[in-house]
């Protein structure tokens, strides 16, 4: 098979049916899985691959299943049960792996056996301790046993970016000769650069024997921060398979990152000329979902799948957004799985978009309530690193966001049952002298406490998120939790601070109760802040 006369049909982020297709070979699942801090159980590994394959990733590799009882036990469960996606399992070239990983993909419908072994000088001589000959021995007998136990095989060539040409020329040409379909160069070390990259694989297509049989794959480690921008230039100069993780997870620094590969792709598809067949609305809740299954989570700032990748403070980032988009997004974020670009609101924000998100709360003030509130804002806004809509509200209807009360928690006692529901009774009191006691049982202490508060002030509270980050280091560190709840036909928002993460949530709970109660009657607001009755609306 040719990988350059390969077509695809349009799709989800296809750039039409004449354009070459890149393969996605997504190792989300072995090298991302297998860096510290983001290893899964069997249950997780399954629910991400299922996620996977929904995505539209074209092989997923399972799992290394000579690593472990457990490891062998994923590939095998994924390989039974996904139904389109090409099942993976990677093996040394050697026996006894390649022989686990053919009985780990017995029942896949379709199933590939990732063969590797190393090709550098350096790993030669420290790793292996193998001669150049050995090597070649090895990787022969490794592609052939592979051969009779999967549907196709691929060979890699371990730190292939230090190896010298020639040898890894004539180490692919005899995996060719020897059964294998997808030759793979990875730069396992992070160590090179994309015009040396396109240099390689131009040189590999040209002397590798057999090479219009095969497709060349590209395995970037992000080391030097290249791992993305290598993949791109490799894609340039032919390669048709990238192996790639969500969110850039793996060995040291990590991978490629899946959903940055896919979107260069599809928003510069003029230029480079190729598909995928990922279904780019996927990209963000596949993200969210590893992040779920793991507990790490993306950076804010990371592109395409990160908090702020569409979100604008900068007034005059805002100012253009308000006006066309495409001043500053060179992509929708629904293309990714996002409802909708957000203008956060802080100190850099400027008065239109203010203005903008006054109006979507039903406040539309007159110039002088505009300069009034607008003033107020600022202020606010130096203490705080975003602005809530529950601060806004505060602001545009003359109250103090951060004002206590009128409740207050006078007591708290949670207790969690292992392997049963938690229990929470509070005690609040109110400025003008009630006091409200109640229980109740939840799913854990935070939804329990949430429960006993609801109970207690008689607001229903659907609790949509939670959050919890350390603000502080040490065995006493403060945790800050983040509530946001639906209340009536909006969301709600609340902070809290406390040694005891289980006290933040209730605080929180607690500040937006006191946010809604503090809320007048629909219809009294201020007039002096808002001219409701004739409404203007400013550019």
């Amino acid at each position: 098979m040719n990988p350059e006369s390969t077509k695809t049909t349009a799709g989800p982020g296809s750039v039409g049916a004449a354009a070459e297709r890149v393969r996605i070979f997504d190792t989300t699942l072995r090298d991302g899985e297998q860096a510290p801090g983001f290893s899964m159980d069997r249950r997780a590994k399954l629910r991400m691959a299922q996620a996977l394959e929904a995505l539209g990733v074209d092989i997923l590799e399972a799992g290394f299943p000579q690593a472990s009882p457990d490891d062998f036990a994923a590939v095998a469960e994924i390989a039974r049960t996904l139904k389109n996606t090409t099942v993976c399992g990677l093996a040394r070239c050697q026996a006894g792996d390649i022989d686990a990983a053919g009985r780990a993909l017995e029942t896949a419908r379709h199933s590939r056996i990732h063969v590797f072994l190393s090709t550098s000088p350096l790993h030669r001589e420290h790793k292996l301790g193998m001669s150049k000959a050995q090597v070649l021995d090895a990787a022969v007998a490794g592609v052939e046993q592979a051969r009779g136990l999967c549907h196709e095989v691929e060979f890699s060539a371990e730190d292939a970016l230090r190896t010298e040409p020639e040898f890894l020329a004539e180490v692919f040409s005899a995996a060719v000769a020897a059964g294998a379909t997808t030759l793979n160069a990875p730069d396992t070390v992070g160590y090179t650069t994309p015009s040396e990259i396109v240099e390689l694989f131009s040189w590999l297509r040209q002397h590798v024997r057999g090479a219009e049989q095969v497709i060349f794959s590209c395995h970037c480690h992000d080391d030097l921060g290249m791992a993305v921008a290598n993949s791109l230039a490799a894609i340039s100069a032919g390669a048709r398979q990238v192996e790639c993780t969500i969110n850039g997870i793996g060995e040291r620094a990590g991978n490629a990152a899946l959903e940055e590969v896919v979107m260069a792709l599809k928003v510069r598809a003029a230029h480079f000329g190729v598909d995928t067949r990922i279904d780019t609305r996927k990209l963000h809740p596949t993200s969210r979902l590893l992040t779920q299954l793991t507990g790490q989570v993306v950076q804010r700032n990371k592109a395409i799948v990160g908090d702020n990748a569409f979100a604008h403070e900068a007034g005059i980032h805002q100012h253009g957004m308000l006006k066309h988009r495409g001043t500053y997004e060179i992509m929708r974020p629904q293309d990714v799985g996002i409802a909708e670009p957000r203008l956060v609101l802080g100190k850099h924000s400027g008065r239109a978009a203010l203005r903008q998100r006054l109006q979507t709360l039903g406040h539309v003030p007159d110039d002088a309530g505009m300069d009034a509130i607008f003033a107020r804002f600022k202020t606010l806004a130096d203490k705080k690193r975003a602005i809530h809509d529950e601060d806004l509200e505060a602001i545009a209807l003359g109250q103090d966001p951060d004002a206590a009360g009128p409740w207050r928690i006078v007591q708290l006692n949670t207790a969690t049952h292992l392997g049963g529901s938690a229990s929470a009774s509070v005690k609040l009191a109110h400025t003008d002298g009630r006091e409200a006691s109640e229980a109740s049982i939840g799913d854990g202490p935070v939804d329990a406490v949430l429960r006993a508060i609801e109970r207690a002030t008689g607001n229903d509270l659907e609790l949509t998120d939670f959050q919890v980050r350390s603000v502080s280091e040490g065995g006493d560190a403060q945790g800050q939790a983040q509530l946001t709840v639906r209340h009536g036909e909006r969301e709600w928002t609340g902070h809290g601070v406390s040694t005891d993460i289980v006290e933040a949530a209730a605080l929180a709970a607690l500040a937006i109760v006191n946010r809604i109660e503090r809320q007048p009657p629909a219809g009294r607001r201020p007039a002096t802040l808002a001219t409701l009755a004739t409404p203007r609306i400013h550019p």
